[in-house]
């Protein structure tokens, strides 16, 4: 029989599995690097509230399904992945400028299915293992460090994208060299504010869902940032050289 735990180890063996194919192979065709030989396309805004909103969601109905009573932690938790979600499901897709850019929709399934597997696995889990997060668990050091990792990643991740966000003027959709905030280090702070995020929310709930949901988050996000400094390198021949992809000073 093929339990949760069982389950959440295969799946972080197919995380591990795409993030070599996303490295070497092939970079996902969305946003700057869209490309309509992956078939139908969608609305590039359109496609990110209909990709997100699952774990905003379904959150919420895999929790409530299993489990009634919330102790205090989990009350916390749940705040922190409706703010970060409801920011990606509903404001972030608002304030990007793309009009006329549009996604692959086997992206946008391929998300779907992505967060409701993770949302799936960390809610259920949450839900049969309340009573481990009570009042006392808000002094351990999984608590203190994670939320202190969780916060500022949503800061870099919040702040990097208003940066990008406000590169164009109204009516402009070419690309430009983001400057200024960790953008003086490294290509993508945003992607990485997010890994921080996520590895803040997997030592935070100190569970192996959540760990397995920072290494799918990686897996994801170091190859896309790869690739966007790749990009940047080539488009921009006055490019910062000193600048790294996702880590500073490292990678």
């Amino acid at each position: 029989m093929l339990t949760s735990t069982t389950f959440t180890w295969i799946w972080i063996g197919v995380a591990v599995i795409t993030f070599f194919y996303l490295l070497f192979f092939k970079t996902a065709p969305y946003g700057r690097h869209s490309s309509v030989n992956w078939g139908p396309m969608i609305s590039n805004r359109l496609g990110w509230i209909l990709m997100e909103l699952p774990a905003l969601l379904l959150f919420f109905v895999f929790f409530y399904t299993q489990k009634e009573f919330i102790s205090y932690g989990v009350a916390v938790f749940l705040v922190l992945w409706f703010i970060h979600y409801f920011n990606r499901s509903v404001i972030f897709p608002l304030r990007i400028k793309t009009a006329g850019k549009k996604m692959p929709v086997v992206i946008m399934l391929s998300a779907i299915f992505f967060n409701t597997i993770n949302t799936g696995i960390i809610a259920s889990y949450l839900a049969n293992n309340s009573e481990q997060y009570g009042l006392d668990w808000f002094t351990t050091w999984q608590f203190v460090l994670g939320l202190t990792l969780f916060v500022t990643g949503f800061f870099i991740n919040q702040y990097s994208d208003y940066l990008l966000i406000n590169l164009r003027k109204p009516g402009e959709t070419n690309y430009k060299i983001p400057n200024g905030f960790l953008f003086r280090f490294i290509s993508c702070p945003n992607l990485f504010g997010e890994v921080i995020e996520w590895l803040g929310f997997a030592i935070m709930t100190w569970c192996l869902p959540s760990w397995a949901f920072f290494i799918w988050t990686f897996a994801n996000l170091a190859p896309r940032a790869i690739s966007h400094h790749k990009w940047y390198l080539q488009k921009f021949p006055n490019y910062p050289k000193s600048r790294k992809a996702i880590l500073p000073f490292v990678w």
